[in-house]
């Protein structure tokens, strides 16, 4: 364990930004679920505007790869333009 009040303070900031990280994610991963189980091509749209900001924030973050990002939003705009 870490002596050095630095150190300390690093690993309560790293738990703190972990947390968040975790839950902006999971939610991103909610949102994704959602938008392809998703029946109504109007519903599906407002969803995928939402869904692709939260992936860019992540990806701007660096919580998820810029390149997952954007694969991630490919296969979700080609589902959105497959519904009628």
């Amino acid at each position: 364990m870490a002596n050095h009040p630095s150190a300390l303070k690093r690993i309560r900031s790293n738990e703190a930004k972990n947390e968040r990280n975790r839950y902006q994610h999971k939610t991103t991963r909610t949102w994704i679920k959602k938008l392809r189980t998703s029946t109504s091509k109007a519903e599906a749209e407002t969803l995928l505007k939402e869904t692709v900001a939260k992936l860019d924030k992540l990806a701007k973050n660096n919580i998820i790869h810029k390149n997952k990002a954007s694969n991630l939003k490919s296969s979700l705009t080609k589902h959105v333009n497959s519904l009628s």
